[in-house]
């Protein structure tokens, strides 16, 4: 038997809705993206909104005689709207007794904040002037575009209108249970006429990613990457460095043209709009799948004739076939010269009555399957099979050099990587371990996707049919006195969405390792439609694949390029507690029992300072035109802080800060690179 009854219904009505209503949720700082090294990609840094509480009773005492005053600084400082019509809008809500009028009509730095602080009213404090802070973070990229694509961002109205700014794309969106943190939960409460935030459960910052992605070399490669496509006024361009053990990828660049420059706007490296037919690239696959079912041998002769070859109705045509072509040739000189006539022919005459085994073998090597990258829209790899309604009379010869099929440039760096590789084809990755407050949660290890793809004979034939392509083939031009590439120019026209190829649109390709007796890196560059008066992809990729080959091999032993850091003052040592949120301090220091705590500054960044046996919380600012002191602050708090003077930042390591290169207090020229290392 069961009674329900309802006793004083309205009043747990009330307290029910005053709980919903006063219920705020604490939003976590999301965790940091990070080079290999520490430096910070991606980070998270606050920004302000201003409310006033109008009901409060300090400003009730001054609103009539210093609201006008009011009224003309935030006028003046947002020019947004006149003195008149502020003065009408804090008037209004006086009247209505706003307890938080909202007074800034945007966000606002860290600056900003304390400029006003000091208007009228508000300069009374935080009690006096009835000011309340609004912090919400802004996502920022201290290293500007680098690898921005695949760093990835956020989107406010991510997942069905979910408040607060979600991981979307890239590492961001793939990671975002580990970046994001988890929320707390605080109640407002009206004690004696003053609102005040009591924090019932404290939110869980987000962890750090550490990936693969190291800042010299993908400086290193965007330059190289962006200076041909602006020489080349090419659509888009990607460029992926990977390391042959390990499938870390080093440096990814993505760039496409927006309004005659280029800026990573699409991630062409592995996503949809980057997986076109291959083209010559290809042509390593298909004479390594004959080689290794047993059909031919690299000494082997065919005819290539004059460059101009009939098949089943169709024509095939050498790049150069104006010059009469090449006549007989090996296999060797077929790759060397990268004849498509010839490629043709040795596929065909190897599998015209058992294609089956030509794609089958093509799908052994793994290539019919996505890689698996974390990150969301992956390119899917298309490769025709005999029997399909697709499939014509001539689809094996076109598949043969690079047609009738789609890889995306990672999908096809990860097969030469694999031949780098001795034949084991790992999967390319570019995150190294998540990690929190400093210490590792995960690991990510290498994952082979093939221990072997090929038999060692077959493998050693393919990585001398690489090296003969640099020495005697169309990548001659990439040669160096210092060290030998190994690799494969592919051109590969455009098609187009309604079938067909666009005349004069070229996706020109260079893939390859290096050094090619002792691989340390696999690299694959592309261009979409150079309009350079050249489209080949030894002349368009290769200078670019060239430039990042001699550079990296030149910074494999990286040096630190920071100039070296300057000794700043030495100062006493605080105790456990140092710079940064005075929430944060008043609460480590509960936690440690510190009693010795002076001092209530109202701004979100403050100093502690030791005097005899006091510690003492002061205001954090930093003189206009002066390099702030960070020592002591997390990355976060040191970068907010330092980009607000206008300096450019570089991080090393992780923690807090413990060296800065500019002194601070100096003088502060907008643009200065400033070095900070943390630990």
């Amino acid at each position: 038997m069961v009674s329900v009854q309802q006793i004083k219904n309205e009043r747990w009505a009330q307290i029910a809705k005053n709980l919903e209503e006063n219920t705020l949720r604490v939003q976590p700082n999301r965790g940091n993206i990070c080079a290999d090294d520490g430096s910070v990609l991606a980070t998270s840094v606050p920004g302000y909104f201003v409310r006033i509480d109008l009901a409060a009773e300090g400003v009730k005492r001054v609103f009539n005689n210093q609201s006008d005053s009011l009224a003309h600084a935030l006028s003046a400082f947002f020019k947004d709207a006149s003195k008149n019509e502020y003065a009408r809008r804090l008037n209004a809500a006086f009247r209505k007794g706003d307890r938080g009028y909202m007074l800034t009509p945007r966000k606002v730095d860290y600056h900003e904040l304390q400029q006003i602080k000091k208007f009228p009213i508000l300069r009374r404090g935080r009690f006096g002037g009835g000011m309340i802070i609004e912090q919400e973070n802004k996502r920022l990229n201290p290293l500007g575009s680098l690898a921005l694509r695949t760093i990835g961002d956020l989107n406010k109205g991510a997942y069905g209108g979910v408040h607060g700014n979600i991981g979307y794309t890239g590492l961001e969106g793939a990671y975002e249970q580990y970046l994001k943190g988890e929320e707390g939960i605080s109640y407002k409460e009206n004690l004696s006429g003053r609102w005040v935030t009591r924090t019932e459960i404290e939110p869980r910052d987000g962890m750090d990613l550490i990936t693969t992605i190291n800042i010299k070399l993908q400086d290193i490669t965007e330059s190289a990457l962006y200076r041909q496509l602006k020489k080349m006024n090419a659509d888009w361009g990607t460029a992926i460095l990977m390391d042959v053990e390990t499938g870390e990828i080093k440096a990814i660049s993505n760039l496409g043209r927006e309004n005659g420059d280029y800026f990573e706007n699409y991630n062409y490296a592995m996503g949809h709009a980057g997986n076109y037919e291959p083209g010559s690239t290809f042509k390593l696959v298909s004479l390594v799948a004959a080689m290794e079912d047993g059909l031919i041998d690299t000494s082997d002769v065919f005819d290539t004739g004059s460059g101009v070859w009939k098949y089943k109705g169709q024509t095939i045509y050498d790049s150069d076939y104006r010059y009469g072509g090449h006549g007989e040739m090996t296999v060797k000189q077929i790759f060397e010269k990268s004849s498509n006539v010839g490629v043709a022919k040795i596929i065909t005459s190897c599998y015209e009555n058992n294609p089956e085994d030509y794609v089958d073998r093509i799908y052994n090597f793994g290539l019919n399957k996505p890689l698996g990258m974390e990150i969301k829209g992956e390119g899917q790899p298309f490769f025709k099979y005999p029997g399909d309604s697709d499939w014509w009379g001539t689809t094996l010869a076109w598949m043969s050099y690079g047609y009738e099929s789609k890889m995306t440039p990672l999908q096809v760096l990860t097969f030469y990587n694999a031949v780098a590789n001795d034949g084991r084809m790992v999967k390319p990755r570019l995150v190294k371990e998540i990690r929190k407050s400093g210490m590792q949660v995960k690991q990510f290890k290498t994952e082979v996707l093939n221990p072997m793809i090929t038999t060692k004979e077959t493998l050693g034939k393919a990585q001398k049919l690489l090296e003969g392509v640099c020495e005697n083939g169309t990548g001659r031009s990439l040669q160096n006195p210092w060290f030998k590439i190994a690799g494969k120019t592919g051109t590969a026209q455009v098609a187009t969405s309604q079938g067909g190829y666009e005349k004069g649109m070229y996706l020109a390709s260079f893939a390859g390792y290096f050094p090619a007796d002792d691989p340390k890196y696999s690299l694959i560059v592309t261009v979409n439609n150079p309009r350079g008066g050249t489209y080949y992809g030894g002349s368009v990729a290769g200078p670019v694949f060239k430039e990042i080959a001699e550079k990296v091999y030149a910074a494999r032993i990286l040096f630190d390029d920071a100039p070296e850091e300057k000794t700043l003052p030495s100062e006493p040592q605080l105790p456990e507690i140092k710079n940064g949120n005075p929430e944060n301090i008043f609460r480590l220091a509960e936690e440690l029992s510190i009693k010795n705590l002076e001092g209530n500054p109202a701004s979100e960044l403050v100093k502690v300072k030791r005097v005899d046996d006091r510690i003492i919380l002061d205001e954090n600012e930093t003189s206009v035109g002066a390099v702030p002191d960070v020592k002591g602050m997390g990355a976060s708090e040191a970068i907010f802080l330092l980009e607000n003077a206008g300096l450019q930042v570089r991080l090393k390591g992780m923690g807090k800060v413990v060296r800065q290169s500019l002194t601070p207090g100096a003088k502060a020229n907008r643009g200065d690179i400033v070095y900070i290392t943390l630990g």
